[in-house]
């Protein structure tokens, strides 16, 4: 059944097409990531990462968004980070401005949101792309234009007009291909990169670096994570509606039972996404320009990836986005007045306290749901202090990339899964596996 599914996945014009030109932009987006910028020496680059016996955690953690482009300066090298930061920025901006709310509650109002979005983010790539070129600078040699201002002036151009171009990638797919567009360009750029840290790993096990029992334990706990993350993303809680039967014209509507269906964690992998956006944007600054300015390079060692610090942060962010996120994409008000005026009701619960009731659902299963992602969130960190394991592996085989990666694949399945019924084909699942659970 798997087979026959996955080929009949391929007959359907429609979905073949999504599919060939999602890998179409995914291949121009790798193509992208190892195009230096004007001005650098890619050999001086390399010799310079290389002699990094431990490797550098900064450079790790932006690699690990942008699927190695950082190291490689190349145009990709932001990635899409500055967009989910001004996506954050503007998101929040719409919650304490009420006019903007309404301004984006009006027709064509999610278009306008979307193009200060664009703008902004052109100002972020700016600012993060000069703080680059500082990076660059203190490379020995890897700055071949003598002309600091002409070298300033190409590298933020074509770092800015990089990131635009990838969030224009995103775009198509999500538009065109299948999933969501910005999830599957992070969902690459930690697939291309995870051959690299087994590699690395297994060169470890073999120079006697690392036990290989260590390293038996993390695959074990690298498998249990991924069931573990599959088992979350499938629980809900079921939210029963009955609708009451009404008259208009000559034919009658409702008389119907159905539900709604909350998941343990509504955000899925976004909070995640998120809170390492935002943590990014100073982190990169500080870092950056930190050997140039006292107070700044103090930021930078009390942001390192690795550092308690930053890693309080970090769940502290997980869990505030959870809720956030909930909030903008699940509304209890929203959602009690559509049942209302379609003359619905929750069972045993007064019309009027409806929106209480479903936000004290949506509490309950938020919270354990944003510790849980926390936790997973946090495991490159504890798997690099008990094996010794360098940032590059413990990032990549952590619980970051293995929420991202499980999260995106589901929903990318979903997607595939509803055109195939869309075309009365069977789904890429047979029933009964993948089933959600109700709590």
């Amino acid at each position: 059944m798997a087979n026959n599914a996955f080929v009949n996945m391929f007959k359907i014009k429609e979905l073949r097409h999504r599919i060939f030109f999602t890998f179409f932009i995914l291949a121009v987006f790798r193509l992208g990531s190892v195009l230096t910028i004007p001005g650098i020496d890619p050999q001086a680059l390399t010799s310079y990462f290389e002699s990094m016996t431990k490797g550098n955690a900064f450079v790790d953690y932006m690699d690990f968004f942008a699927g190695g482009a950082f190291s490689n300066f190349s145009v990709f090298m932001l990635g899409v980070m500055p967009y989910i930061s001004m996506q954050i920025i503007l998101q929040l901006a719409l919650i304490i401005f009420p006019s903007l709310k309404r301004i984006a509650q009006e027709d064509g109002g999610q278009k306008r949101v979307q193009k200060w979005t664009k703008v902004g983010t052109v100002f972020v790539c700016l600012l993060q792309s000069m703080a680059v070129t500082v990076y660059a600078a203190n490379i020995p040699g890897a700055v071949v234009i003598s002309n600091k201002f002409l070298f300033k002036a190409i590298a933020m151009i074509s770092v800015t007009t990089g990131s635009m171009i990838t969030i224009w990638l995103g775009e198509q797919i999500t538009n065109r291909g299948i999933g969501n567009g910005i999830s599957m360009l992070i969902f690459a750029g930690i697939v291309a990169r995870l051959p690299s840290a087994v590699w690395e790993l297994i060169r470890m096990v073999r120079n006697g670096e690392t036990n290989v029992v260590f390293v038996i334990v993390a695959l074990i706990m690298f498998v249990g994570i991924i069931v573990l993350v599959i088992y979350e993303q499938q629980g809900q809680r079921k939210i029963p509606v009955t609708y009451a039967k009404r008259v208009v014209g000559r034919k009658m509507y409702g008389g119907q039972s159905t539900y709604i269906p909350f998941k343990i964690n509504p955000s899925g992998v976004i909070p995640v996404i998120f809170a390492s956006s935002f943590l990014t944007f100073p982190l990169q600054i500080a870092t950056s320009l930190g050997p140039n300015v006292r107070w700044l390079n103090k930021l930078a060692a009390f942001l390192t990836p690795s550092g308690v610090w930053y890693n309080i942060f970090y769940v502290l962010l997980i869990i505030f986005f959870a809720y956030f996120y909930t909030q903008v994409t699940l509304n209890p008000t929203e959602i009690a007045k559509n049942i209302r005026e379609n003359g619905g009701s929750i069972p045993g619960i007064r019309t009027d306290n409806m929106e209480a009731y479903m936000q004290k659902v949506l509490n309950r299963l938020v919270l354990p749901g944003s510790l849980y992602l926390a936790v997973i969130a946090i495991l490159p960190t504890i798997i690099q202090i008990l094996f010794g394991f360098p940032s590059s592996i413990s990032m990549l085989m952590g619980g970051t990339s293995l929420l991202i990666l499980v999260g995106v694949d589901l929903d990318t399945m979903s997607q595939v899964e509803a055109l195939m019924k869309m075309h009365h084909q069977d789904g890429l699942v047979k029933k009964g596996k993948l089933r959600s659970r109700n709590l």
